[in-house]
């Protein structure tokens, strides 16, 4: 059991950030924020999906003017990615945004800030300090002559103390590097000197596979230390893997339960049957479910039953039939051509013995 680090909880919307609540999985749109119509789809996959908060970059007035209608558009809280100027911020939050991605070190004289916080103030919105390795305040990148986890940490601590200084405490702390050990190192070293929740990524990790295995090392290897309370999977691609991504994590260590979790062997000598295609179909036939379900997929009967035995439902092949269980234990025998349609019949069934209580 993991033991989670106990942080300071803020509001995003209707949706917790810290304090004890779920950890929760964001993303970003792709789209041209100006651009309300592809927007508003890209978020609505992304809802489907189970993403509990976007972010939307605000590039300029005619994007933070875009705001008002995705707002409307939309069913999840929305924040407002702004750098250097703080009449976007403004306009953003009059739109009626649910939080600001800021650096306030990047927002200029220290009245902008204060425009922002009291208008931020005023809403309840919070702030989010995100600290990237690819963009570091001059001096501190030439203090320390390259970014290192303790160049993000001061970055973060020194942005921190801006808006502390004038009374704002809603906060929520990024520290993002595309290196993994230089990330995990920097929040671990925030998570000793600070309460406010932690935004957890690796940013520009690349491409989906290149990406998700750099996302599941660092965002997991902090989860698993109890560092942690939102996540974005960055990936070059569709941002709905991003949000399949960060629940998977999550899922793997047990610190969420979304849609069905499919256990299937890697296949050997004594596989009979077409695995491959046969996971692929029952992942296909499953993709809108959103019940916390265990399938297990097995390649024979040797193991199959043993290694499914926790599972909710599972096949086991044979040679041109299969067998079915349900928590382990035989339930009956079907032809190789039927066995997803059995497996789907199966999660139809249990679904609606859940809903009715049995």
């Amino acid at each position: 059991m993991i033991k989670r680090r106990k942080t300071k909880k803020v509001w995003v919307g209707k949706v917790p950030i810290g304090g004890g609540a779920p950890i929760s999985v964001q993303s970003m749109t792709k789209t041209d924020t100006r651009d309300v119509s592809a927007t508003i789809k890209q978020i609505k996959q992304l809802q489907n999906a189970g993403c509990e908060i976007i972010r939307v970059a605000v590039p300029d007035m005619d994007a933070a003017l875009a705001l008002t209608k995705i707002k409307k558009g939309i069913k999840i809280p929305l924040v407002a990615d702004i750098h250097f100027d703080y009449k976007l911020a403004l306009k953003s939050i009059d739109a009626g945004v649910d939080k600001l991605r800021i650096n306030p070190g990047n927002i200029g004289a220290e009245w902008k800030v204060k425009e922002i916080v009291k208008s931020a103030k005023e809403r309840e919105i919070p702030i989010r300090i995100g600290v990237n390795a690819g963009s570091l305040p001059r001096d501190i990148l030439a203090k320390y002559k390259k970014p290192t986890p303790s160049a993000l940490v001061e970055a973060a601590l020194r942005q921190v103390r801006i808006l502390e200084k004038l009374n704002f405490t809603d906060i929520v702390l990024s520290l993002k590097a595309f290196d993994v050990p230089m990330t995990v190192e920097a929040y671990q070293l925030i998570s000793k000197k600070t309460n406010y929740p932690l935004h957890l990524g690796i940013t520009e990790a690349g491409l989906p596979l290149l990406g998700s295995v750099r996302s599941a090392l660092g965002i997991g290897l902090l989860l698993a230390e109890g560092i942690g309370d939102t996540i974005r999977v960055s990936l070059t691609g569709d941002p709905v893997e991003e949000v399949k991504v960060g629940y998977e994590i999550l899922k793997s260590l047990n610190l969420r339960e979304h849609g069905p979790t499919i256990i299937s062997c890697p296949t050997c000598g004594r596989c009979e049957i077409d695995l491959i295609s046969l996971t692929q179909k029952v992942e296909q036939k499953l993709k809108n479910v959103h019940a916390p379900l265990k399938i297990a997929v097995m390649g024979c009967v040797v193991n199959g039953p043993g290694e499914a035995r926790d599972a909710d439902l599972g096949i086991a092949g044979g040679k041109g039939y299969g067998l079915l269980f349900r928590k382990g234990k035989e339930i009956g025998k079907v032809k190789e051509k039927d066995l997803v349609n059995a497996l789907i019949d199966m999660v139809q069934e249990l679904r609606e013995r859940r809903v009715n209580g049995n």
